[in-house]
């Protein structure tokens, strides 16, 4: 190894100690153990109509939806009812038995919460949290919401669907970063800082600019995330097993629609991974913003047929992490930068790393243009040429 690339790793590795030792590492409140393993051994038990249930790890979505189609309402109600975690987590199962299958499990994960909040068995600390994720299943569960899955085990994760996304021909699936958990799945202040917050954001501009277009948007935090910008933020591990998942719940959806992935962080590592993963023609676009690199070095390394875009804001922190990959350490090179060879666009406006779908910033205003499929509205970034769309119609 060349001393040059010496000097760049051990870069890297004082960039991610400092970072986990100075306050971004942060220390995640724990729910119940693994309440869907728990779930999935029980259902694993079970027969509906004289037949064995799929399994939930192994089953194909196209298994799945055929295993549905065969029961009656009464008889497909009655598994989400018993079986809540299981259903509502069952990528190939009706959308509308998983939305409703997900408030049976966020009710009675409500009732538990409130009880540990209002016992004597936690401390003070473990009250509080308690007391924050009953506030937060309560949010969930407002009449207006489609969440698509929901598990509380550890630090919890879920997913919701804005719009209709059994009939839509556009869909968008917002892949959040680093510190994503049920707590922070959506926020009250400065809103699209959080996974929930960018997907309305988009949905809204969306509907804003074309009425009748039928699309809808997933704010996707259904993966574990690193802890904090420390060692696990360091490493592809922890996105090798989101891409695992968020293959699973493509998969599902119907190769007519368009997609398109919006990956903020480290959720962009994920993104890069399950790429070469993806069906082709279906993703239409990669779209990474405040990324430390997609553990690649260029785009034509992710072997796919979706256009790949890239934004980074100025005062982005980001921009100062050492963008290569060795033994493991680190994501590869800068996507913004002219080597990878994405398409750049603006993201003037966004005031640092979780301001990309704030109100009146060209990052926002772009990530629309890119979800609609309208390339030629879209505001490049930097000083390449040709410009971000040259060859897209």
């Amino acid at each position: 190894m060349s001393p040059t690339s010496i000097r760049a790793l051990l870069a890297l590795a004082v960039v991610f100690v400092i970072l986990a030792t100075t306050g971004w590492t942060a220390v995640r409140p724990h729910g119940p153990a693994d309440a869907r393993s728990a779930a999935v051994a029980a259902w694993m038990r079970a027969a509906a109509g004289g037949r064995r249930l799929p399994d939930p790890d192994t089953a194909t979505a196209r298994g799945v939806a055929r295993f549905f189609a065969s029961l009656t309402r009464p008889q497909a109600l009655r598994l989400a009812h018993r079986y809540p975690l299981v259903v509502g987590n069952l990528n190939g199962a009706p959308l509308a038995l998983r939305y409703q299958a997900n408030r049976y499990a966020l009710v009675r994960a409500r009732a538990e919460e409130r009880a540990r909040a209002e016992g004597n068995t936690l401390t003070p600390a473990g009250r509080r949290d308690a007391a924050r994720r009953t506030e937060r299943y309560t949010s969930l569960l407002a009449a207006h919401r489609q969440i698509l899955a929901f598990d509380p085990s550890g630090a919890g994760r879920a997913a919701e669907v804005l719009g209709d996304l059994a009939t839509a021909s556009r869909v968008a699936v917002v892949v959040p970063g680093v510190g994503t958990d049920i707590l922070t799945f959506e926020r009250a202040t400065k809103a699209y800082a959080a996974p929930v917050g960018m997907a309305r954001a988009l949905y809204r501009r969306e509907r804003a600019a074309e009425p009748g277009a039928r699309t809808a948007v997933i704010a996707w935090a259904d993966y574990t995330t690193p802890r904090g910008v420390g060692l696990d933020a360091s490493t592809a591990n922890l996105a090798e097993r989101g891409a695992t998942r968020l293959e699973a719940l493509l998969s599902a959806l119907p190769r007519r629609q368009r997609v398109s992935l919006f990956c903020h962080s480290y959720g962009s590592v994920l993104c890069g991974v399950a790429a070469p993963g993806l069906a082709r023609g279906q993703i239409a676009d990669i779209t990474v913003f405040g990324s430390p690199g997609m553990h690649v070095k260029r785009a034509s390394q992710l072997h796919t047929t979706a256009n790949v875009w890239a934004a980074r804001d100025s005062g982005d922190w980001i921009e100062d992490v050492p963008h290569l990959e060795f033994a493991g350490l680190g994501h590869g090179t800068d996507p913004v930068s002219g080597k990878f060879g994405a398409r750049v666009v603006s993201a003037k406006g966004a005031a640092g790393h979780p301001g990309y779908f704030a109100p009146r910033t060209a990052s926002l205003t772009n990530f629309v243009h890119i979800a609609l499929g309208r390339y030629a509205a879209v505001t490049c970034g930097g000083t390449r040429k040709p410009g971000c769309t040259s060859g897209l119609a």
